[in-house]
């Protein structure tokens, strides 16, 4: 699912953003230079963030922001080495998933103090849940910068030429299951639906059947209702073959297909409206399937301060800005770079002005379904070896339960 990455303000390279890190940050002709590193800019959001850094930068002319991007794949490898080497950057970008086990290890700066001292700060016009997601043990660790989630994309010409009638948001297991079926074109190389087969996306619909990957803190990640969800995602590809298997793809990703016209529905984020939006045929969005119950995604992008940062003051400026400026908001809305944690009317509704999507109502529906990421020390290792497993899946090495069966002995 989701998200990488840029030019402009940025260093050229990581050993230039390490000589200067561990809050030995440059200060020149008068000004404080911060590092930021972050991974969701690239490769679609690279001018939007140049221009946040410009605006900020206006704002506080006494301080300079130099911007590294590293694609999210290899971000968190980069950003262990460097913590590692004692060399972290001022500022820099951390997902739900890895938000709780980094305040939980300390190398993040609490910055409560700064936030309850902040005459300047206005907490009543942002999302709750959003900005609560940068917390942990009741303290302020971070500083979100936007939130998004997952819905079902959908061809609309391929819906047409199938006779087949829209998603609503009323859907489903059954009825994706059984629309897929009539818009799988096997000679045409058009696939019904696609979600990917991994932990990020097994949660969710794991929820949608009332199953959880943890029972009382401890991991029930083979019980029957996960087993289940397993079997159905994994039967989208082995038995109805309306999703396309790994072989099938080729090594291109589920974008590339949509737009190539060879998926008629992709589950994935709105963070795709600006890759969606050049698309050769009408799409739009609705809300997606459930199962026992609904539910959908909820993800979040926090700004957080190393706690070894020299430069405190300034990183939390940035911070602050990156989350609550309605500048930087109407700069995300405009590049339809996820949502920003703003619940400013003024501002949202340019934001459901902007078509395509048309629905993009879908998007604040979700919200009444969100389920977060599941939060563990290990969550990555755990993740990763599902990854594993899954895929053994869909070759047909193992069931969905011998999978989910490896896991939970591996990891209880």
């Amino acid at each position: 699912m989701k998200k990488l990455l840029l030019a402009g303000t940025a260093l050229t390279s990581l050993a230039l953003l390490a000589a200067c890190s561990n809050g030995n940050s440059s200060s020149q002709n008068g000004k404080t230079t911060i590092e930021y590193l972050n991974y969701s800019s690239s490769p679609t959001y690279t001018k939007q963030l140049n221009q946040m850094v410009s605006e900020f930068e206006k704002e506080n002319p006494n301080i300079k922001v130099d911007v590294q991007s590293v694609p999210y794949d290899t971000y968190f490898t980069k950003l262990q080495t460097l913590l590692a080497a004692g060399k972290a950057p001022d500022t820099f970008e951390m997902n739900y998933e890895n938000f709780v086990s980094y305040a939980s290890k300390g190398v993040l700066l609490d910055l409560s103090d700064k936030v309850k001292n902040d005459k300047s700060l206005d907490l009543s016009n942002v999302n709750k849940n959003a900005w609560n997601a940068s917390t942990y043990q009741g303290k302020q660790y971070g500083m979100t910068e936007d939130f998004s989630n997952v819905v079902t994309f959908y061809n609309k010409d391929l819906f047409d030429k199938a006779g087949v009638a829209y998603p609503t948001d009323s859907w489903t297991w059954a009825d994706e299951q059984a629309a897929a079926k009539k818009l799988t074109n096997n000679s045409a190389h058009v696939w019904g639906t696609y979600s990917p087969v991994t932990m990020n996306e097994f949660y969710k619909v794991a929820a949608q059947n009332k199953g959880d990957i943890y029972k009382d803190g401890k991991l029930d990640i083979n019980n029957s209702a996960n087993v289940e969800a397993l079997t159905h995602m994994a039967g989208l590809v082995t038995k109805d073959k309306v999703s396309p298997s790994p072989a099938d793809m080729s090594g291109q990703t589920s974008e590339d297909l949509f737009l190539n016209g060879q998926l008629a529905m992709v589950h994935t984020g709105i963070w795709d409206f600006a890759t969606f939006a050049k698309a050769p045929f009408k799409w739009d969005i609705a809300v997606e399937a459930g199962n026992k119950q609904q539910a959908t995604h909820f993800f979040a992008d926090t700004i957080v301060v190393s706690k070894d940062s020299k430069n405190a003051d300034a990183s939390y400026k940035w911070a602050k800005f990156m989350s609550t400026s309605e500048q930087a908001a109407k700069i995300r809305i405009k590049g339809s770079w996820n949502l920003p944690i703003t619940n400013s009317k003024a501002v949202l509704d340019e934001y459901l002005k902007q078509t395509p999507p048309a629905n993009r109502e879908a998007v604040f529906k979700s919200l009444e379904y969100m389920v977060l990421p599941p939060v563990s020390d290990n969550w990555q290792k755990l993740s990763d070896a599902s990854d594993a497993e899954f895929q053994k899946v869909l070759i047909n090495q193992e069931t969905p339960k011998q999978a989910l069966d490896n896991l939970q002995n591996q990891f209880k």
